[in-house]
């Protein structure tokens, strides 16, 4: 067995000069970047490189997800390689550490696929993916002063306050979420609900307020200003909410693994 494996990146939809723009670019483990195409199909392709086996088996990949260095390099990699291939087509990303044991594997799985990934990638052209993160800061909100009370009135009367407030933002972040959803159901394809970020995910993103949306949206290249129009807005006139919007992204949130079954992540043991 060869002590590498093919790491694949995404399905793309084969345009014109799309071999040119891979040739230059260096994935995972700073490895040269090619396109394996379907032997029945040349319009599609599976975007790959090779990695050390030794660090993508199902045992030392265990490992390494848990070393957040490796883990942020490598998906800063994998991320890199999609971003360029976005710019010149469709794009259908695959998770992170998707591999197999070698090209014909992944050309085996991309042929079997081959009707699914088609209808996908038309559903993609011409989109893009904008995140939509809403935030309450109820210390931003304004508080009511206290009037000349005894301190053990003032002290309950001040909790009553805190979660007056609190109740009052939480309300007014419901508003800017429904404020969001109209903007989706006017503007996008598609919405993906992740889940909310908490804890380490949300200190190393550098959150600033509870985070109580995480959105994703599916979105027409020609409706992304009108999009991010009403959805910038969405938190006005509302105290203690902030409505963050990023993007624009390849669709991570509307891809799919190349395999239900775990084909994926084929490589005798890879995550599924």
């Amino acid at each position: 067995m060869s002590d590498l494996l093919t790491y694949a990146y995404a399905v793309v939809r084969n345009a014109e000069g799309l071999r040119k723009t891979t040739a230059p670019l260096r994935g995972v483990a700073d490895s040269p970047v090619s396109l394996v195409t379907d032997t029945g199909d040349d319009q599609l392709g599976l975007v790959v490189s090779h990695v050390p086996g030794q660090d993508f088996q199902e045992d030392a990949l265990k490992q390494h997800l848990e070393d957040l260095e490796w883990l942020e390099a490598v998906a800063r990699a994998h991320h890199g390689v999609i971003e360029a291939l976005a710019e010149r087509t469709t794009v259908l990303p695959l998770r992170l550490a998707t591999v197999y044991l070698d090209d014909n594997r992944a050309r085996e799985v991309l042929e079997a696929g081959r009707t699914m990934f088609a209808e996908r990638l038309a559903r993609l052209s011409e989109h893009v993916e904008w995140g939509v993160k809403i935030y309450v800061e109820p210390s931003a909100a304004p508080a009511v002063p206290a009037a000349d009370l005894t301190p053990g009135r003032a002290y309950l009367r001040s909790r009553r306050q805190q979660q007056s407030v609190r109740d009052t933002v939480y309300q007014a972040a419901q508003k800017a979420a429904e404020r969001v959803e109209a903007a989706g159901r006017k503007h996008a394809s598609d919405r993906v609900r992740h889940r909310v970020q908490q804890g380490l995910l949300a200190d190393a993103a550098g959150a600033v307020g509870e985070n109580v949306v995480n959105d994703a949206y599916l979105v027409p290249l020609k409706r992304c200003d009108d999009f991010l129009a009403d959805v910038t807005h969405a938190a006005d006139g509302l105290d203690g909410v902030r409505v963050e919007a990023t993007g624009p992204w390849a669709p991570y949130s509307f891809a799919m693994p190349l395999d239900e079954s775990g084909g994926a992540a084929a490589a005798e043991g890879a995550p599924p």
